[in-house]
């Protein structure tokens, strides 16, 4: 998963206005006490006649991290020093080649305030000067999306584009407008919303292999709710890898791993005892673990199990289903291809430290985020499509019916 840079995991640069009014370009003369070298009367030097804007109004109170900056009219830039107002701090930014704007080299913080003093030159040579004192939109009036997958990463047929906001979403289409996923396969994209704080985007069917996705997020002054803005301007770019879709049948206790089109590997495995079956259904891998600990605690199984050290473990459901590495399984019987023995999971056979060339070792070095992991056959129910990222599991018309647009 992937959070925004600075105020949030992967929270990023933009150039979009925040709130109506709060960010209105300034010019010298107004509101943003311009002065020049002129000192009036009949034979005073004219004022300059560059005119400088800054895209945060004196005053405001909600002003943008991201498009924050200083541009100018008939003349060029000359100075602009921006600081913390109440640390004095220097906040980094360069003036442009062309001298016709500046802007900050990073995403500012959230609720702070801040204050820019610009110098401009006409080309007389006249100065003038411009001021705003003005403080960005507060964590409390804002939101951000932590979204995944993450740019530039290569992922399997299998993975949505999914984001999960900080805050609840009540203009859902305001929302889901300023955010599109295109993919050079052609395939169409629709959003789905579960809930007020989860949106995810898929096609049809899986991403074609080798296809490239790119999401725009255009959220910067967008109002998700009263009173409260987003503050993300990003392009994300993925690219889908090989197809790979395994499937684990539990009748037979074994996997069957299938890469664009052609099998390549059959494993034997072990599903969820009669207590405690394997979800059926399409699951997506999402995280990737060489090694984690699993505590029967954290998924309310009481101390039915407490493993330190649990190999080559791979996360297909938000409620703790794992498709894993089994060290610990009774040496005198093993179960795999014979009879389910795990707690839900999906278990391979493995050695503990995850160093030998086990059957897990392999699947798990073989697999990408992404990759899809189907279960046919147990007695369970099909898992349901928000417990991961598994809304492969709804049908498109279902899908798409939960779109906000």
């Amino acid at each position: 998963m992937t959070s925004p840079d600075i105020a949030a995991r992967r929270v990023l640069g933009a150039c979009a206005a925040l709130v109506v009014g709060s960010l209105a370009l300034t010019a010298c003369g107004g509101d943003a006490n311009a002065t020049d070298n002129g000192k009036g009367g009949k034979n005073s030097p004219k004022a300059s006649t560059a005119q400088i804007l800054i895209s945060a109004k004196d005053g405001s109170t909600g002003a943008s991290i991201n498009a924050t900056g200083v541009k100018v009219s008939g003349g060029r830039l000359t100075e602009v020093r921006m600081t913390v107002a109440e640390s004095g701090q220097t906040v980094a930014g360069a003036i442009s080649a062309d001298g016709g704007s500046w802007k900050p080299k990073r995403q500012l913080e959230r609720g702070t305030k801040y204050e820019i003093d610009a110098t401009a030159k006409d080309s007389g040579g006249r100065t003038t000067t411009t001021r705003s004192v003005f403080t960005t939109v507060t964590t409390a009036n804002s939101f951000i999306g932590t979204y995944t997958p993450d740019n530039g990463t290569t992922v399997g047929v299998g993975m949505p584009v999914s984001f999960k906001f900080d805050k609840s979403i009540t203009d859902r289409k305001a929302v889901q407008s300023h955010i599109t996923v295109d993919s050079s396969s052609g395939q169409q994209v629709v959003g789905h919303w579960f809930g007020d704080q989860r949106l995810d985007f898929r096609p049809q069917e899986y991403w074609k292999a080798g296809s490239r996705v790119t999401l725009k997020i255009d959220l910067d002054g967008v109002q998700g709710a009263k009173g409260v803005y987003g503050v993300q301007k990003k392009t994300v770019s993925f690219t889908v890898g090989r197809s790979q879709v395994s499937t684990v049948d539990a009748d037979t206790q074994t996997m069957t791993v299938v890469r664009d089109g052609r099998t390549i590997k059959t494993v034997p495995i072990s599903t969820g005892d009669p207590q405690h079956t394997t979800y059926n259904g399409q699951m997506v891998i999402s995280e990737k673990f060489r090694q984690t600990p699993m505590d029967s605690r954290t998924v309310g199984l009481g101390n039915a199990y407490n493993i330190p050290d649990v190999p080559h473990a791979m996360r297909l459901t938000d409620s703790g289903t794992f498709i894993h590495g089994n060290y610990w399984y009774n040496k005198a019987n093993p179960p795999f291809g014979r009879e389910g023995t795990s707690h839900g999971c999906v278990g391979l056979a493995d050695v503990q430290g995850g160093q030998g060339a086990t059957s897990a070792t392999w699947f798990f070095d073989n697999s990408i985020t992404g990759d899809v992991v189907i279960v046919k056959n147990s007695p369970d129910k099909t898992v349901a499509p928000d417990n991961g990222l598994n809304g492969w599991n709804m049908p498109w018309s279902a899908w798409t019916a939960g779109s906000a647009l």
